[in-house]
């Protein structure tokens, strides 16, 4: 029997979701942390992933360790410890600063269908990986990915095509994380057997 579902995400143990949704066959690493965020069909973290105030659409592959939508400190006050916005943990008299939360809630990672974020790796606030990206173990995002495109490095920066751009312009087109689960079932053999080209000749 199949392990994971289209009713619900399996979830490992030790994890912290807070404020969350996961589409179908979403499944999330042990010890990982999910916060404000959504993962779409088929997305998964490995173990001890760490993702904050990020959309992730469909075939998301997230490795160990990752780091998506890493929150900020505040540079620009005279300190930039959290004891200015989570203040009530010190003094009984002192609010949280909500306003300093919902900033940060507003800076949104957006990560594209069928990327890969390799183990390690760091995806900072407000970055978006296009359709098909790929991240290197270690790297830090800090802009922009173009989709099908592999980066590398700290600051990561673009290292090679996955796919050459008339390619990946087709796969974007066809769009087939959008297929229904059986129609992926029916191509699974072509999924695993063919080239990106011929797969695109034979579905488009």
């Amino acid at each position: 029997m199949a392990r994971l579902s289209a009713d619900a995400p399996f979830i490992h143990d030790d994890c912290e979701i807070t404020d969350s949704t996961f589409g179908a066959f979403v499944e999330i690493g042990r010890g990982s942390r999910v916060a404000h965020s959504s993962l779409d069909d088929y997305s998964y973290c490995d173990r001890f992933a760490d993702i904050a105030n990020a959309q992730i659409g469909k075939f998301a592959n997230i490795a160990a360790f990752a780091r998506i939508g890493a929150t900020d400190h505040p540079l620009h006050t005279a300190s930039c410890h959290h004891f200015l916005y989570r203040s009530h943990e010190y003094w009984d008299d002192a609010e949280r600063d909500e306003a300093f939360f919902a900033h940060r809630r507003s800076r949104v990672a957006k990560i594209g269908h069928d990327t890969w974020i390799g183990a390690g790796a760091m995806v900072k606030p407000e970055v978006k990986l296009g359709d098909g990206a790929v991240v290197a173990a270690g790297a830090m995002v800090t802009k922009d990915v173009a989709p099908y495109t592999i980066v590398a490095g700290t600051p990561a920066r673009p290292l090679r095509p996955r796919q050459p751009v008339k390619i990946a312009d087709r796969l974007i087109a066809l769009a087939w994380w959008d297929w229904p689960h059986d129609a992926l079932r029916r191509a699974l053999d072509d999924f695993r057997g063919l080239e990106a080209e011929a797969f695109l000749e034979k579905y488009e």
